[in-house]
C-alpha cells in the first residue's frame, strides 16, 4: 500500500510507482511549491542522552539572531523534544499548498510530530516505514517558506531514519553531538564512518557537558572527565569543535521553553562558521 511505502526503491517490487526511478534506485523527496530551502544540517550522535536536540535548538537560535532565516524539522518522531525546548505548543494549521508549522517566540518555524497529538505524553510506537512516510510529509508537504538553514533533529544511533534522511533529503552536512567520555569515540565515529560512506560532509563536533564552572569560587570541573572532543576530531578529519558547559541555567531555560534566551557566549562560532562557509549557487539556492 502506498501509505506504507519505505521509498527504499532499491528492494521495492511494486510497480507502477509515480516515487520509483527507471533504475529502481532512491529518489529525493521535492518540497511543495511554498518552500525554498538552501541548506539542510542534520545534527546527530551515535547514542543517546548527550544533548542533540539542545544543541539543535542553540544552532537554530544562534543563526536566527544573526539574521538568517532557519527553521527545525524535528527528525525523532518517537522521542521529540523540540517543542519542549522552545515552548511551542496549539493547534497545527493546514492549507491547499500543504501544513503550516508553528512558529517559536522569535520566529523560527518547527515541525514536530508531538504537535499532531491530543497530548504531549503520548507514545509514538510506529514501525520504520510509517516514521520513513511521517518525515516524507514534514518535508514535501510543510511550507517551510524561505530558509537559509533547516536543522533535522535526528533521532540517536544510526538507524532507519539516520538512512533515511542521508538518502532523500538533500543534505549538506551533519554536526555531531557528543560528551566527554572515552567511550563517545567509538559512537562519534560510528556515526562519522556512515556520514562519510554516503558521502555526507562532517561540518563539526560539539561536545557537550565537557565541564562545570562553579558559581561560587569559579574553578573549573571536568565532571564526566577530560575533553576528548579535539583528538576525535583530529582523528576522525573533523574540521571544527565546540564545547558546551553543564549548566543549570540552560536546562531549566529548557524545561520553561525559552531556549532561546540562553547566551552561549560564542561557544558555538567555530561549528557556526562552518555552517555559514557552506557554498551556494550564484542565484542564492543551495548546491546540488
Amino acid at each position: 500500500m502506498a501509505e506504507d511505502c519505505s521509498h527504499e526503491c532499491s528492494s521495492c517490487g511494486v510497480s507502477g510507482c509515480g516515487d520509483r526511478t527507471a533504475d529502481q534506485g532512491p529518489s529525493k523527496w521535492a518540497t511543495n511549491s511554498r518552500s525554498s530551502i538552501k541548506h539542510v544540517i542534520g545534527v546527530v550522535s551515535g547514542k543517546g542522552g548527550v544533548g542533540k536536540s539542545l544543541v539543535t535548538s542553540l544552532l537554530a537560535s544562534e543563526l536566527h539572531k544573526k539574521g538568517h532565516r532557519v527553521a527545525i524539522l524535528d527528525a525523532d518522531v518517537t522521542g521529540p523534544s523540540i517543542p519542549k525546548t522552545f515552548g511551542v505548543t496549539g493547534h497545527l494549521t493546514a492549507d491547499a499548498d500543504g501544513v503550516n508549522p508553528i512558529k517559536t517566540e522569535s520566529g523560527i518555524p518547527v515541525m514536530s510530530i508531538n504537535l499532531l497529538l491530543p497530548k504531549a505524553d503520548l507514545p509514538v510506537a510506529w514501525r520504520g516505514p510509517v516514521v520513513t512516510n511521517a518525515l516524507r510529509q514534514f518535508w514535501s508537504e510543510v511550507n517551510w517558506g524561505e530558509v537559509d538553514y533547516l536543522f533535522v533533529d535526528m533521532p540517536p544511533g544510526t538507524s532507519d531514519v539516520f538512512l533515511t534522511v542521508f538518502q532523500f533529503l538533500p543534505v549538506d552536512g551533519i554536526v555531531t553531538v557528543s560528551a566527554p567520555q572515552e567511550l563517545v569515540t567509538m559512537i562519534v565515529g560510528k556515526a562519522v564512518n556512515l556520514a562519510h560512506s554516503m558521502e555526507v560532509p562532517v561540518i563539526g563536533l560539539v561536545e557537550n557537558m565537557a565541564y562545570f564552572k562553579c558559581d561560587e569560587c569559579g574553578k573549573i570541573h571536568h565532571i564526566f572527565g577530560g575533553s576528548h572532543g579535539a583528538a576525535v576530531a583530529e582523528q576522525y578529519g573533523i574540521p571544527s569543535v565546540a564545547t558546551l558547559p553543564l549548566d543549570p541555567s540552560f536546562a531549566r531555560l529548557c524545561d520553561e521553553g525559552k531556549v532561546e534566551e540562553y547566551d552561549v557566549k560564542g561557544a558555538l562560532d567555530p561549528i557556526i562558521a562552518q555552517i555559514e562557509a557552506l557554498p551556494t549557487t550564484t542565484d542564492g539556492n543551495r548546491r546540488e
